[in-house]
């Protein structure tokens, strides 16, 4: 575990009057999200859920900063994203955002080693021993040190997704946002890459937003947030 290290305190994410509008200012404008406000504090471990087209994937954009808000302030880690430039912003994604997905988007000429070790790479251009420590580490911590050498091809879907949440912790994220990341798995599997997110939220302090149609899995978290027609009720 000597590759994790604890978060700073502090908010990790602030959303204040979010809105996005697609094709604005035609005829075709559509507003799909509405003066959303959410605050995640450090460690908070949050479920996501709300029906088909409840504007869940674009909220989680925004958020990854994939997407920038129509309007609205959207803070991560304290830095308010509305003033930074594209540059700035990919930054800030890289340093402070781990994801995790249901399809685990693993880079298949790559071995789950050189997967986890890809942020750190993109980050400082170069690989270095400590960097591929690092990465170990926290293959060991998923339980896939002795697969470290395997490409993806060579995993079950379950492990695939264990490299997917040590990939995304690379970097050591304040904020972990996981679309999914149960979706494509048994029940049996699900549970034990649930218990593994739960397990890194509460030895790193980050917080976690996890979008999940699962309700067993939403009533396992600390809270549950529900996206309804572009609205957040809490």
């Amino acid at each position: 575990m000597s590759a994790l290290r604890p978060a700073a305190a502090g908010p990790v994410l602030e959303l204040a009057g979010i809105t996005k509008t697609y094709n604005p200012g035609t005829p075709v404008a559509t507003e799909v999200l509405h003066g959303i406000d959410l605050s995640l504090a450090e460690g908070e471990f949050t479920a996501l859920v709300g029906p088909s087209g409840s504007g869940k994937s674009t909220l989680l954009n925004l958020i990854g900063l994939l997407e920038r808000p129509s309007a609205g302030r959207l803070l991560i880690a304290g830095r308010d994203t509305g003033q930074l430039d594209e540059a700035a912003l990919t930054a800030l994604r890289g340093r402070s955002i781990g994801f995790v997905f249901q399809f685990h988007h693993l880079l298949p000429a790559f071995t789950a080693h050189e997967n986890v070790m890809m942020p750190a790479l993109i980050a400082h251009g170069v690989a270095d021993p400590q960097i591929e420590a690092d990465a170990l580490a926290l293959l060991d911590a998923v339980g896939l040190k002795a697969h470290a050498h395997k490409k993806p091809t060579q995993l079950s879907g379950g492990q695939q997704q264990r490299v997917a949440i040590a990939r995304a912790l690379a970097l050591r994220p304040r904020l972990i946002l996981a679309d999914e990341p149960t979706g494509n798995l048994d029940t049996r599997t699900a549970d034990d890459i649930f218990a593994l997110l739960r397990e890194f939220n509460h030895q790193t302090r980050c917080a976690c937003l996890i979008v999940t149609h699962d309700p067993r899995l939403a009533a396992r978290c600390d809270r549950t947030v529900t996206l309804v027609d572009g609205r957040l009720v809490i």
